[in-house]
């Protein structure tokens, strides 16, 4: 059921993004407001939700203060902003099928970055895994019928962001102590966000805007985009909580099928034969990643379990002892 609710609400986010912003469908090609709305009316209910109806408790342990706001937050929020930013503008330019196919690289792009940063240790075989599914997505490229350049420069820089962002939450965060669900993280990182924002927005597309005066942005598109968006946080929230965040990858990549195919069949994108083989070849590359995590998170389960039963046994032996030692002393 939550995995259900979260593909169906990431599959409307994404279509309905690409509605947006492409000029041949509701032709409002303006990536960092449509983020910035996102941003104000997400900042809006996390504010509400977390101070004024207390429904979720902002971390207590530790406290989120100033300076930890500064040092770890702030980052994750820029990067937030800039993954944001580059995937929107992304869909100016390309099929959602092959932003889909593209978006197969953030694996490779995570692992290379936690070797980078010493979050993870170099191996060959997972090299090689990453090799693959690069090949893939490199095949997937080639056959790309609508390829534009500065589309899957956008869409790289976004996947890039988006890992960094990934493995410094493990860095600034997870290491602290500090645990944020998706509404907690709202309420911290997305006014950030809205902040970085506001710089680009002003060079790039403010004066754009006024020039289009004219334009009365339709009220019910951006609100239910917005509450959309939103709700694909909570749905997010939901199904880790309820499953794991490996589950939440899993389901990715049916979802990342259902687009691919919602794309050609309705949107009338052109998914080549030589899009779906390289995505094949990077879907198995994908799948085998899953795996070894699936796996490695058993393995870690089963030697916490053997850990916990070893204590247990140590102290009903140590308690043992102990009335044994007492009994001997009465006697």
């Amino acid at each position: 059921m939550y995995v259900a609710i979260w593909i169906f609400l990431s599959f409307t986010v994404i279509v309905y993004n690409k509605y947006i912003l492409d000029p041949k469908m509701y032709n409002w090609p303006f990536p960092i407001s449509l983020t910035m709305i996102h941003m104000v009316f997400c900042s809006s209910l996390a504010i509400l939700l977390v101070r004024v109806l207390r429904l979720v408790d902002p971390p207590s342990s530790p406290a989120m203060t100033g300076n930890l706001y500064v040092s770890s937050v702030v980052p994750i929020g820029a990067l937030y902003s800039l993954s944001l930013w580059f995937s929107n503008s992304a869909y100016i330019y390309l099929s959602v099928s092959f932003i889909q196919m593209l978006k197969a690289l953030m694996p490779v792009a995570v692992y290379s970055i936690s070797v980078l940063l010493k979050k993870e240790n170099f191996r060959s075989s997972s090299m090689l895994n990453m090799l693959s599914i690069s090949f893939g997505v490199a095949i997937a490229a080639y056959g790309e019928a609508r390829f534009d350049v500065w589309g899957v420069a956008l869409q790289l820089g976004a996947v890039a962001f988006e890992a960094t962002r990934l493995v410094l939450i493990q860095i600034l965060l997870t290491s602290k102590g500090i645990s944020l669900n998706p509404i907690t993280s709202l309420y911290y990182v997305a006014p950030c966000c809205m902040a970085f924002l506001l710089v680009p927005w002003a060079v790039v597309e403010l004066p754009i805007l006024r020039e289009k005066a004219s334009f009365r942005p339709d009220i019910i598109v951006f609100s239910t985009n917005s509450f959309c968006a939103f709700a694909l946080n909570l749905a997010v929230f939901l199904l880790v909580g309820k499953t794991s965040a490996l589950t939440m990858n899993v389901a990715g990549v049916v979802k990342d099928w259902l687009l691919i195919a919602f794309s050609w069949s309705v949107i009338r994108d052109t998914v080549t034969t030589i899009n779906l083989l390289g995505y094949g070849v990077a879907f198995l590359g994908v799948a085998y990643y899953n795996h070894v995590k699936l796996q490695a998170l058993k393995a870690n389960e089963s030697q916490r379990k053997t850990q916990q039963d070893d204590e247990e046994s140590g102290k009903l032996l140590q308690l043992q002892e102990r009335g044994d030692r007492k009994n001997e002393t009465q006697a």
